[in-house]
């Protein structure tokens, strides 16, 4: 196995490095954390086990962004998907590497496009009870017409970047501080 480092290998360590924009230093960090937050002790990380996070608990679309950190789809998150989904939203991660990321939040068909039921489905999320269906519809109608430059009734993703890509500030608000 090589030398064990706080529960990771060498090997695993390197191809981590690799992978990721992360030093040794700060993967054994981040193997440190991801250990605080597994409770059961059993390697990967569950939805339940990220709602014990309280800024993450009160994230309307937690659920959502564990399904894309979730590579491999079996609904837990492995140490190698929480540095590959960290890496791209710290802020060694490139802009289009954090729009790419939350385009994927929107297509959750994964299909390459944001469809209107897509959308109405997020945004659902995020607003809650604070809008109703009618409403909730109309800013999708709208959203979708305005960003459909082509009109096949979706958002590409090259679509996708020319609406939101140029928005002041948008890559921080897209960025996880997880440093400290």
């Amino acid at each position: 196995m090589g030398n064990q480092h706080s529960g990771v290998s060498k090997e695993h360590l390197d191809q981590l490095k690799e992978m990721s924009s992360f030093s040794e230093t700060e993967l054994k960090k981040l193997y440190r954390r991801f250990q605080m937050l597994d409770k059961d002790g059993s390697g990967t990380l569950t939805t339940d086990e990220f709602l014990s996070i309280p800024d993450l608990a009160l994230n309307p679309l937690l659920e959502r962004v564990l399904q894309i950190f979730d590579k491999n789809h079996d609904n837990e998150i492995e140490f190698s998907e929480f540095v590959s989904a960290l890496s791209t939203l710290s802020h060694k991660g490139s802009k289009e590497e954090k729009l790419k990321f939350l385009f994927n939040v929107y297509d959750m068909d994964a299909d390459g496009f944001i469809g209107n039921g897509e959308l109405f489905q997020v945004l659902k999320m995020m607003v809650g009870t604070n809008l109703n269906d009618v409403q909730l519809q109309q800013i999708v109608d709208k959203t979708i017409i305005e960003g459909d430059l082509d009109k096949d009734g979706k958002i590409s993703f090259d679509e996708f970047i020319l609406m939101i890509g140029n928005q002041e500030g948008i890559e921080e608000k897209i960025s996880v501080n997880w440093s400290d």
